[in-house]
C-alpha cells in the first residue's frame, strides 16, 4: 500500500497512522529523502537548508516508524527499513548537511533496532551509492558506474525476505565500477 503524505508533517504522518489503523502493516520502509540543499560547503547553507534535509531525512524516519511501531508490537513483529547512504559512513567536501542527517538516521535506526528486536520488529538500513537518479540536482552519473534504483529494491526486498529468526542490521550496496 502507498498513501501520500509530507512525512516530515507530525499532522499529516498523524492522519496516515489514523487512515492506516485496521491495516496490518508489516513492512515499513522510510525512502524519503533530499539531498539537494544539503549539497555545498556548510558555511554557505541557510538555516532553512539545513532545517529541510533534518526533516526530510531524519525526522521523517522518526515521525513515521513511530507511528507505525506500535501496531507492529501488537502483532509481534514486523520490519522497518530506513534507507540511508554510504554518506553516513563517509564525509566528503560540500557533504556537510547531507551526511549529518545519514549520520544521525545510522545512530537512530541502530537504536531503534535495539528497542524493538525484543518485539519480532527488525529495524535495517540500507546505505546505497550514488544511483542512478537526478536526487541530487547535479545531474545523472554515468549510468553504467551507478547503482540502479532496482538494486535498492532487491535489497530491501532481500532484508524482508530473510528468515525470521535473523536480521541484517545494515547493507553496504555499491556499483561494481567506481563512479
Amino acid at each position: 500500500m502507498a498513501a501520500p503524505c509530507d512525512v516530515t508533517s507530525p499532522a499529516e504522518v498523524e492522519r496516515l497512522r489514523a487512515a492506516l489503523s485496521g491495516e496490518d502493516i508489516g513492512i515499513l520502509v522510510n525512502n524519503a529523502g533530499v539531498g539537494g540543499p544539503g549539497f555545498g560547503p556548510v558555511h554557505e547553507k541557510s538555516e532553512d537548508d539545513w532545517q529541510r534535509v533534518l526533516d526530510t531525512n531524519l525526522k521523517s524516519v522518526f515521525l513515521v516508524s513511530k507511528a507505525v511501531a506500535p501496531s507492529m508490537i501488537a502483532r509481534g513483529r514486523g520490519d522497518i527499513v530506513n534507507i540511508s547512504s554510504l554518506a553516513g559512513k563517509n564525509t566528503f567536501a560540500g557533504g556537510g548537511i547531507y551526511c549529518a542527517s545519514k549520520w544521525g538516521l545510522q545512530g537512530l535506526a541502530g537504536c531503534m533496532a535495539e528497542d524493538l528486536r525484543a518485539f519480532g520488529i527488525r529495524v535495517s538500513l540500507v546505505c546505497p551509492g550514488s544511483v542512478a537518479t537526478e536526487f541530487s540536482g547535479r545531474g545523472l552519473k554515468d549510468p553504467t558506474k551507478v547503482l540502479k534504483p532496482e538494486d535498492v529494491a532487491h535489497a530491501v526486498s532481500m532484508i524482508v525476505l530473510q528468515g525470521r529468526q535473523s536480521f541484517l542490521s545494515e547493507v553496504h550496496l555499491r556499483p561494481v565500477a567506481k563512479p
